[in-house]
């Protein structure tokens, strides 16, 4: 049962809101959900009560563990990201995910080549598990090359009134941002591949260091994405739609100084 603390924490949440709001509002509860393996990112647009019956879970003992969060302290040299500028939400994307993943892709895929050489005979898995890696790479790489050559210069110009310039047919963003979550949704699915070939990225019995160096780096690298994903699907994308929806001279932001 929650006790009164508890139930006055948990007020901030309600359990209809969905696991993508709780995380724009809270930030800390994604360490929670990340460790009930409830996704926030791809599939942060569905109720937390909706969650947790998708995941096995009863809905008090997830509370009690937000609550618990909730109850401490949260301090983070992050922006609001809901009320900062968009051209600074997409320099941080940038610089603080699509730089440092470019070069843990080539890491990591220098890992996962080594260990299906010297381990697939032993445990064939890797060998498929360097195969999937290879393809997520390149996909990921084009993804955040489309980000960074159209769709992030057109909002931002958009924001500073330099264009009015749309995309496609009909003017209308929901389409290329449609196209870049379904691929973050791809990208999900490949994650989610990559944990099941690894058995949640449990080293095997004898496993050589280079090996378990692979299995902690895709546990991170899974981590990095779900935050990654999570503040452009369920901060930055719907705030660009909005922008494009109602005028860029109706937004105000707060310009970091």
């Amino acid at each position: 049962m929650l006790n009164e603390v508890d139930v006055a924490m948990t007020a901030k949440i309600d359990i209809n809101m969905t696991v993508g709001e709780i995380v724009v509002m809270h930030p800390e509860c994604a360490r929670v959900f990340e460790l009930l393996s409830i996704d926030y990112c791809c599939g942060g647009k569905i109720p937390l009560q909706d969650a947790c019956r998708k995941a096995g879970l009863d809905i008090e003992p997830v509370l009690q563990k937000l609550s618990a969060v909730l109850c401490k302290p949260y301090e983070t040299s992050e922006l609001d990201w809901t009320k900062s500028s968009l051209k600074s939400l997409i320099d941080h994307i940038i610089n603080v995910y699509h730089h440092p993943l470019r070069l843990e892709l080539c890491r990591i895929e220098a890992l996962c080549s080594k260990v299906a050489r010297v381990h697939g005979e032993t445990h064939p898995y890797v060998n498929e598990l360097a195969d999937v890696f290879a393809r997520f790479k390149e996909e990921l790489e084009l993804h955040m090359q489309k980000e960074e050559m159209i769709l992030f210069p057109t909002i931002a110009a958009r924001e500073t009134h330099r264009t009015q310039a749309n995309f496609g047919c009909g003017g209308s963003i929901e389409h290329p941002i449609t196209v870049m979550m379904m691929e973050h949704d791809s990208a999900g699915e490949t994650l989610q591949k990559m944990r099941e070939l690894t058995n949640s990225y449990t080293a095997p019995h004898g496993a050589c260091n280079t090996f378990r160096a692979l299995l902690h780096a895709l546990e991170l690298f899974e981590s990095e994405m779900h935050q990654h994903v999570h503040k452009e699907n369920n901060i930055f994308f719907p705030r660009a739609v909005e922008l494009f929806n109602t005028g860029a001279e109706k937004q105000s932001y707060a310009v970091p100084t």
